[in-house]
């Protein structure tokens, strides 16, 4: 269970949600018929190991409630209150992701990442206040909004979540306690006017670490997340700790070493605006090239070929980070097969 009150959940975040947070994707058997309690142990400890301050407990793969509820045991048993853990709400259907917290809420969970369903097809302002507030209602624990163009909720409002609407939320719902600001993207207004009208009251963040390590050398930023920062290694904890120190030629130093990466992580997700998706395997993939586990995904995903995985590799090596010298085929076996 959390270590506060619903009601506390807003001073909680402000002394608490500190840091860089990423995500851990779960990693299977090999033969995809469960999941490997190896290695997701594995990438728990070397999340705790590069300086990450939490992680998102990714569902947006083909996993089971059930799965889902080892794959936080394990977690929360090796991370032992080292790491945060954010539940990631993302399954099918309201009814599902309500049984999702539950089991979040039972197993560690200290945070959760608001998500929308595909099938949910908001019509209106009202439409997405609902969902969002009968969810918050239905958890005691702590909420981070997230508008971003994923949810289609352009049709509502170019910002995907309108400020207007933000303001309600807030107000009826005590336990949001951050915003993943990506309304609009690739703009930055979403963040700016976020922070603008909110950062009063609860967190407004950017995991977009391109955005995030300019904008945090003109406003205070305590927290970052959550995104595939893993690609770096433990250089986005390290950029990030330079920052909360007013270290700003050391963080713009390592930003600019990791350049090339970041241009080949962009260029690997130029798809998103046409598919509305996150390319799994290929953060998995990231991650495995700085020594987590990798390891085999179920269908459906989205595939990658060497052209793609070499790019990302060489990337790395452009940027001065050593990546495994296993070859490409061994990500899909994994480090704990």
């Amino acid at each position: 269970m959390a270590s506060y009150r619903k009601n506390e959940a807003r001073d909680w975040a402000k002394e608490h949600l500190r840091g860089v947070a990423n995500v851990v994707i779960p990693s299977y058997t090999r033969d995809l018929k469960g999941m490997s309690e190896k290695g997701i142990r594995h990438d728990i400890r070397l999340e705790i190991e590069y300086g990450f301050a939490g992680t998102l407990m990714v569902s947006e793969v083909a996993i089971t409630l059930d799965e889902y509820r080892q794959f936080f045991q394990w977690a929360n048993d090796e991370s032992k209150g080292r790491l945060k853990l954010i539940h990631h709400a993302s399954f099918n259907t309201f009814e599902e992701n309500i049984e999702a917290v539950r089991i979040a809420e039972q197993n560690g969970a200290e945070l959760v990442l608001l998500s929308y369903p595909a099938n949910f097809y908001a019509e209106s302002e009202q439409d997405i206040y609902n969902y969002t507030k009968a969810y918050c209602d239905a958890t005691n624990l702590a909420v981070m909004l997230f508008p971003v163009p994923l949810w289609g909720f352009d049709r509502v409002h170019p910002s995907d979540i309108p400020a207007s609407l933000i303001r309600r939320l807030l107000n009826d719902c005590p336990n949001i306690v951050a915003i993943k600001a990506e309304g609009g993207m690739p703009s930055i207004n979403g963040f700016v006017e976020c922070y603008n009208l909110f950062g009063k009251e609860v967190i407004v963040t950017s995991p977009l670490e391109y955005d995030m390590v300019p904008l945090a050398q003109l406003v205070p930023m305590q927290f970052s997340g959550t995104s595939n920062t893993e690609y770096y290694g433990p250089i986005m904890p390290r950029i990030f700790a330079h920052l909360q120190k007013g270290e700003y030629e050391a963080a713009n130093k390592l930003y600019w070493q990791i350049n090339p990466g970041r241009r080949a992580n962009a260029a690997g997700s130029a798809y998103m605006a046409q598919t509305l998706f996150i390319h799994r395997m290929q953060w998995k993939f990231q991650g495995w090239l700085n020594g987590f586990n990798g390891g085999p995904m179920r269908q459906p995903v989205m595939r990658m070929n060497d052209g793609q995985m070499n790019a990302l590799r060489q990337a790395l090596v452009k940027s001065g980070i050593t990546p495994t010298d296993s070859p490409n085929k061994d990500f899909f076996i994994g480090r704990n097969a």
